[in-house]
């Protein structure tokens, strides 16, 4: 047994045991830091598959700003505590259903392997080399800015324009409840 297969085995253990504990957390915050050390050791399995662009960015994105944000959410909302009451009649069934059925087809692609991976036996060496720095940031850098630049800059408006409905909905809704800033202050009428 080779030490990454060692190392692989450490990190799927503690991401599956972060996540779960992540999900059976009381305490909101503990359940968002339990997350960021998923989110860290995700990063760490990407490494791992040669994928240092996708591991920056699972580090920066998500378990930088994504968490930070969360963390401010929860913070700002002073509630600690989680519910664990069923708003829909069953849904625990339908999760456990759920999970038991993806974990069934994940046995299933182990058992029979997957498509795009090389056959079983092959060594990693033998394997063709990717293009050009296949997955380098300055090879994602290139499709982004070069090839993709119109799509890029479409969803970047889109996801602008998505902020300002947002805005615009939370404060229309905020001053038909009489909280914005053209309501009288309490206490005075």
């Amino acid at each position: 047994m080779s030490a990454e297969l060692v190392l692989f085995g450490v990190l799927a253990v503690g991401t599956v045991g972060t996540a779960l504990a992540m999900i059976l957390a009381r305490n909101v915050v503990h359940a968002v830091l339990f997350m960021v050390v998923n989110f860290g050791l995700t990063a760490v399995l990407y490494l791992m598959l040669q994928a240092p662009f996708l591991a920056a960015v699972q580090v920066i994105v998500y378990a930088g700003a994504i968490m930070v944000l969360f963390l401010f959410v929860v913070m700002l909302l002073g509630k600690h505590e989680a519910a664990l009451d069923e708003p829909l009649a069953g849904q625990r069934l339908w999760g456990v259903a759920f999970a038991g059925i993806l974990g069934a087809l994940l046995v299933f692609v182990v058992g029979e392997g997957v498509p795009a991976a090389p056959p079983r036996g092959v060594a990693a060496d033998a394997l063709p080399a990717l293009p050009g720095g296949f997955g380098s940031p300055a090879a994602v850098g290139d499709a982004l800015f070069g090839r993709f630049v119109l799509p890029f800059e479409a969803v970047g408006i889109l996801l602008l324009v998505a902020v300002v409905g947002a805005v615009v909905i939370a404060r229309f809704h905020r001053s038909t409840r009489g909280i914005g800033p053209s309501s009288p202050p309490e206490g005075d009428g």
